[in-house]
């Protein structure tokens, strides 16, 4: 795979500059949550962190650059680790609670809701979050591997998939249903995932 010029602002400088960019991130993503990807402005982002508009444009380029260089700082940033409970359906649901904090206490539900709604709005701001997500995956799939070394689930499984189809039905039901989530339907998502994967359904065959 050929590398890709990284976005600007998605470097790390040090000493004031670093500075300026934490500030210019953390107040794009807590403007994100609080007006909305519509009511993101550089201007806003510009005034909350105290850094000057023109190095905002300069750096960031716009509203675009400026969400897709938050989320990624945010990913990296927030050293995020799945839950470990000593079997997989226990892991399962820890990654299911997680999901259900994520979008319903604040104030991380509503930059999760805004950072969705931008990515149906905006390319650039879909492809950041596609890269967010394919992170936190990657992250999550290390409970599955260690269920295949535990012998739990049959060598092969397709740890990101399971992943998948235990929190899947908690995002339809927070983004699709705008329904509540219960501590049950959480643990029904977990068991089927532990389940299927215990039967070998996510083995990858050729």
């Amino acid at each position: 795979m050929t590398s890709t010029p990284e976005p600007p602002g998605s470097a790390r400088p040090g000493g004031r500059t670093a500075r300026n960019t934490a500030a210019v991130l953390r107040a794009t993503l807590d403007e994100l949550g609080e007006h909305g990807y519509a009511g993101l402005t550089v201007d806003r982002v510009a005034a909350r962190s105290g850094v000057h508009k023109a190095t905002v444009y300069r750096r960031w380029g716009g509203v675009d650059g400026l969400l897709a260089a938050a989320l990624e700082w945010s990913a990296r940033e927030h050293d995020w680790a799945p839950t470990r409970t000593g079997t997989l359906e226990g892991d399962l649901l820890a990654l299911a609670e997680d999901v259900r904090h994520g979008f319903t206490d604040a104030p991380e539900g509503a930059v999760s809701a805004a950072s969705i709604a931008a990515a149906l709005a905006s390319p650039v701001a879909a492809e950041a979050l596609r890269a967010f997500m394919a992170d936190r995956h990657e992250r999550s799939a290390a409970v599955v591997a260690e269920a295949v070394e535990r012998g739990e689930v049959p060598e092969g499984t397709d740890a990101v998939e399971v992943v998948r189809c235990a929190v899947a039905p908690v995002y339809h039901r927070l983004l699709v249903g705008r329904e509540p989530v219960s501590d049950a339907d959480l643990r029904r998502a977990a068991r089927i995932a532990a389940d299927a994967a215990r039967a070998g359904a996510f083995v990858t065959r050729d």
